[in-house]
């Protein structure tokens, strides 16, 4: 048994035969620090980076605790959108399965879009795990249907999502009506002010685990810019569509307007591309996820709402076709691809006015290649920087030899015009030098 493996945690038989199904042979980072914390019955705020195994980190020792004996509601998770919260409740499910005869734990999903009245009828038996959108969630709890007064576990996943997306009020609702000795597991990838009174209401001293990546990004994840210069960035994307094969892409852009127009824009090309983004209705969501799960496309147009709120599996690359203005979001955009050991690409699409965030994300250790496309082959462009190292080069020359050609002591007529000359010319020469050693090189 090594010292990271799961054994050490003394997990109930069920979720140590889900482990073993699940392939899971040691901890992640952010399982190995939440796992002793949370089984102690601690409050916990975790933040980690997408991928990290946080879903696991939370539902393996909340489960854990769950009493079957009791026909009582004992842990609620609540997510910011309807996919996060079915794809949480899977998971739930895989691990539940394992469950010996008798001893069986229940579990219910709750998420808008659903039918209400058949949800309240099917609620005359409460369910040990909840798990759902804060608002549907909240409203069953206000109609009497839900009874969340005897959980004494909330997990918040993607917390400040749910803040963003105008959520907070309602998960505050739920919570004033679950137990005073609440343990409760906040999860998000940054902490924003706004959030923190929220936290203080009902956190008293959590532990606070916070995962910095040992890198930006995974090893097995290329990281890729391709200029867009002065072309139309539509037909330099149909470019890098055209060589790429993808399992699966996804083309992120900032906007849902941006989104829909660069989809119709493929769409009118003849590529058969699928739309995720906030402005589909709950019933185009739901079908957009099966049709993705169904491998009818190979790229979806999305915002960042899918890089945070939605888990699609098969991810092979991720073309940025705009950089987010927030840099954190390009971390969580290519952190799609790259999972569970396998390889990916993510492809940066960008402008001369995205130098500075670029610079910006390699400041963070990201390391980019600079390549383009020339009938339907990759060309290695070299360093990004070329022309203005080469700038920066001719200015250092320029100062070598305006320090050696110095003002003679005693000016004659016209010395202002022989010493630029005299410059200009061991300018030319040391270039030709330059340029020589480089050629030998």
């Amino acid at each position: 048994m090594t010292k990271k493996a799961f054994e050490q945690f003394y997990f109930a038989p069920f979720i140590e035969k889900a482990v073993e199904e699940m392939g899971f042979k040691e901890p992640t980072e952010i399982q190995e620090e939440i796992f002793p914390v949370a089984l102690k019955g601690d409050s916990v705020i975790g933040q980690s980076q997408t991928g990290s195994g946080k879903t696991h980190a939370y539902l393996f020792p909340t489960l854990q605790v769950i009493d079957p004996s009791k026909e009582e509601v004992q842990l609620v998770i609540v997510a910011p959108t309807r996919e996060l919260g079915r794809q949480i409740f899977q998971e739930v499910e895989k691990i539940t399965a394992h469950c010996e005869e008798g001893q069986k734990i229940t579990a219910r999903c709750f998420v808008g879009g659903t039918d209400k009245k058949r949800t309240i009828e099917k609620l005359k038996k409460q369910p040990h795990v909840v798990v759902g959108t804060p608002s549907r969630i909240a409203d069953l709890v206000q109609v009497g249907a839900l009874f969340v007064h005897t959980a004494h576990q909330l997990v918040i996943d993607e917390a400040d999502l749910m803040l963003d997306m105008g959520f907070i009020h309602d998960v505050d609702k739920v919570a004033a009506k679950m137990n005073k000795n609440l343990q409760m597991l906040v999860f998000s990838a940054t902490i924003p002010q706004k959030l923190k009174p929220f936290l203080k209401k009902y956190m008293e001293n959590p532990k606070h685990i916070h995962i910095n990546p040992r890198q930006v990004s995974v090893l097995t994840l290329e990281h890729r810019l391709v200029p867009a210069k002065q072309r139309n960035k539509v037909d330099v994307l149909l470019n890098v569509m055209d060589v790429l094969q993808p399992y699966l892409a996804i083309i992120f852009t900032n906007t849902k307007k941006k989104a829909d127009e660069v989809a119709y824009a493929l769409a009118e090309k003849g590529k058969k591309v699928g739309r995720l983004h906030g402005d589909l209705t709950p019933r185009e969501r739901k079908k957009m996820m099966t049709q993705i799960q169904d491998l009818q496309f190979e790229y979806i147009v999305a915002t960042d709402l899918a890089a945070r709120g939605i888990d699609i599996e098969g991810v092979s690359h991720v073309i940025n076709y705009e950089l987010p203005s927030d840099l954190d979001f390009y971390v969580h955009r290519v952190g799609r691809t790259a999972r569970a050991g396998y390889s990916g690409l993510a492809i940066t699409l960008y402008n001369v006015e995205d130098d500075y965030s670029i610079s910006q994300l390699e400041s963070r250790g990201i390391t980019f290649t600079y390549m383009d496309l020339r009938n339907g082959q990759w060309i290695d462009l070299g360093e990004r920087h070329k022309r203005k190292n080469r700038q920066k080069s001719e200015t250092e020359i320029e100062k070598t030899a305006k320090r050696l050609i110095k003002k003679p002591k005693k000016v004659k007529p016209g010395y202002k015009k022989k010493m630029k000359q005299d410059i200009e010319h061991f300018k030319r020469k040391e270039q030709r030098r330059s340029n020589t050693k480089g050629k030998k090189k």
